[in-house]
């Protein structure tokens, strides 16, 4: 179980998320047939996009995976006479307080743990659930097999056959691999930040399993770095991860740097949804996205006195001598991502 939290944790310790359209709370109603342009534009899907794939990818193999599709969610909590109001305020609950007494899907707390407890604004968790409730969501290639298996060749009671326009994984491939192009500045480099944190968690990840958590700072110590500039070569853009309290020297933020980081502090201790700053100079972007904490982070970026294992603070201390980033408490902006490339 403890890998499991600290798996949760490093994949965790980089969530982001963006502000959209707001939704009264009072507008819960069944939607059906809704066409694929209303899809593609729901708020709800960006932020799940943003929020939630980085554990719940429908694109992730069914061995690899750190947490349960979202489709697989659907399913469990979606039955035929589940309204959208009682989907909506169940997801609320289990973010809110993600403890197994309360949870549905026992196959998936034995295998992945309990999630950790994250601070999103309730809009956020309404929006996404929202969206789950309303439209077909993408699923793995594997998952309809493997929940009939599950269900004994039941179908599920979710709305909705989860394949996304029958794209399924194919389509979130598809998706990944497009360059991002011609997607507005903002979400062009929230795709690099998010594609850039799915390497890093990947490779972390198999690093706790096949050599445990201590091993997983020495990995981060020799390897972030090149996997993340490996990352700006494939993107074309320089990617950087930068903070007022750097564990590493290299990544202390700029002057610039830091009044962004000071507008997203702002803007996560007033319980609002961050979004992207963009900067247009003459022929280059500059995006800024906050990197928060969630009591998982706090493992490695908490009170020394009894947040941090000793043996942990130790390999720390060993490995960043000049270590400032301790101290954190949880949904704190920790450090923020900064993109630069061209027009």
């Amino acid at each position: 179980m403890r890998k499991t939290v600290i798996i949760y944790f490093i994949i965790a310790i980089v969530f982001t998320s963006c502000t959209l359209g707001k939704k009264n709370n009072d507008s819960y109603s069944s939607v059906d047939n809704l066409s694929v342009v209303d899809n593609k534009n729901h708020p709800g899907k960006k932020l799940m996009e943003t929020n939630c794939y980085v554990c719940h990818s429908p694109t992730a193999d069914h061995q690899d995976r750190i947490g349960p599709p979202m489709i697989a969610i659907k399913k469990h909590y979606i039955g035929e006479n589940t309204t959208k109001e009682e989907f909506v305020k169940a997801m609320q609950a289990w973010i809110k307080n993600p403890v197994e007494s309360n949870a549905k899907m026992h196959g998936a707390v034995k295998r992945f743990g309990i999630m950790p407890k994250q601070h999103y604004p309730e809009e956020t968790i309404a929006q996404i659930a929202e969206y789950m409730y309303d439209y077909d969501i993408e699923q793995p290639e594997w998952f309809e097999g493997h929940f009939n298996e599950k269900k004994g060749n039941h179908k599920g009671n979710g709305k909705g056959s989860g394949k996304e326009n029958g794209q399924g994984k194919k389509h979130g491939m598809q998706q990944a691999q497009n360059d991002f192009q011609d997607l507005p500045y903002g979400e062009r480099g929230l795709k690099y930040t998010l594609s850039t944190k799915k390497v890093l968690g990947k490779n972390l990840m198999e690093t706790i399993q096949k050599k445990g958590i201590l091993e997983a700072l020495d990995f981060c110590n020799v390897q972030a770095y090149p996997l993340t500039d490996s990352m700006s070569v494939v993107h074309n853009a320089s990617i950087k991860r930068v903070t007022d309290k750097p564990r590493n020297p290299n990544n202390k933020a700029n002057a610039d740097e830091l009044v962004y980081m000071e507008n997203f502090k702002k803007v996560v201790a007033n319980g609002e949804e961050a979004k992207p700053i963009v900067k247009e100079l003459d022929n280059k972007v500059k995006v800024y996205y906050p990197i928060t904490t969630n009591a998982m982070c706090l493992q490695c970026h908490g009170n020394p006195n009894d947040g941090i294992n000793p043996s942990t603070l130790a390999r720390i201390k060993r490995l960043y001598p000049m270590d400032k980033a301790i101290g954190y408490d949880i949904n704190e902006v920790r450090g923020i991502w900064s993109i630069t490339f061209n027009k």
